[in-house]
């Protein structure tokens, strides 16, 4: 049995679920799970499909070819097809701070990411012995103002090099350039706390504890060249209180950092995300 993935979006219109359903059907596909939405503003209509076909006579190649004729181009649909077997290879980029890297590679080496992870890429040398720990390649690449060029060429040769399908900045303390941004549109994926734009700074556990705030929380989404104004693509909070240290901010703020990057990281390795006007559609 082959498992596909198959997102598509389009203008809405009639008879685009019926469509795909049945073209599925006629394949002698079966459909394991189904979602849309309809953004009525923009009147833009997307879907997420997984579907099982008999082994016998696969050919995918031969299925997106022929999905291109009878759907795509009647439908003018932007459209992406996975087999499960994919499994997409990610790049992490750290610098000094390890929690989120942590816990990213625990979960990868206990299998609850469906990736590969080839290449860790740093602006320092700090954290290679952990990649060291679990058997991955790394890569130290300076990075600063004056030498950024030269940095990027690196960065975009290990990258080429690994054959990576997207990076994931594991608290990465360095702007991306906007050619890397170019030639990963919608493929980078960054965390920080939620403080912004309120909090701004080296030191926004501490301005924020000075104003008694009562929820803190983080934000994983896509870069863009705005800097951390990209498309969302997971967020959650926590409550605090006056009876908190400035120590306990920090250490649940970094609880939440590891757990809504782990979950934006598995939303898009799992092809659960849509970007459309820098805004995002994540389906369950």
């Amino acid at each position: 049995m082959q498992k596909i993935t198959i997102l598509i979006h389009c203008e809405d219109q009639k008879a685009i679920i019926a469509s795909v359903t049945n073209y599925i059907a006629s394949k002698d596909g079966n459909i394991i799970y189904l979602d849309q939405h309809v953004d009525a503003d923009e009147n833009v209509f997307f879907m997420r499909l997984e579907c099982e076909f008999s082994a016998k006579n696969w050919n995918l190649e031969s299925l997106k070819n022929d999905f291109e004729t009878q759907l795509a181009t009647p439908f003018k649909m932007f459209w992406e097809m996975y087999t499960q077997e994919e499994k997409p290879k990610m790049a992490l980029f750290v610098s000094k701070y390890d929690h989120c890297l942590y816990d990213i590679l625990g979960r990868y080496s206990a299998g609850e990411l469906p990736l590969e992870i080839p290449v860790i890429i740093s602006n320092h040398e700090d954290l290679k012995p952990i990649a060291e720990r679990f058997s991955i390649p790394f890569h130290h690449v300076p990075f600063t103002k004056e030498i950024k060029e030269e940095g990027e060429l690196a960065q975009l040769d290990l990258l080429q090099h690994y054959k990576i399908d997207f990076i994931v900045l594991a608290r990465y303390m360095q702007i991306i350039t906007p050619n890397l941004i170019a030639k990963y549109r919608n493929k980078i994926i960054n965390i920080h706390h939620s403080f912004l734009p309120a909090f701004p700074g080296a030191k926004p556990y501490h301005s924020a504890f000075k104003r008694g705030v009562k929820i803190i929380g983080a934000t994983s989404h896509y870069v863009t060249e705005g800097l951390d104004e990209g498309p969302i693509i997971e967020q959650d909070i926590a409550r605090v209180s006056h009876s908190l240290s400035i120590e306990d901010f920090i250490m649940k703020g970094r609880d939440l950092e590891r757990l809504v990057l782990a979950r934006a990281i598995k939303l898009h390795a799992e092809h659960k995300t849509m970007v459309y006007d820098n805004k995002t559609v994540v389906f369950s």
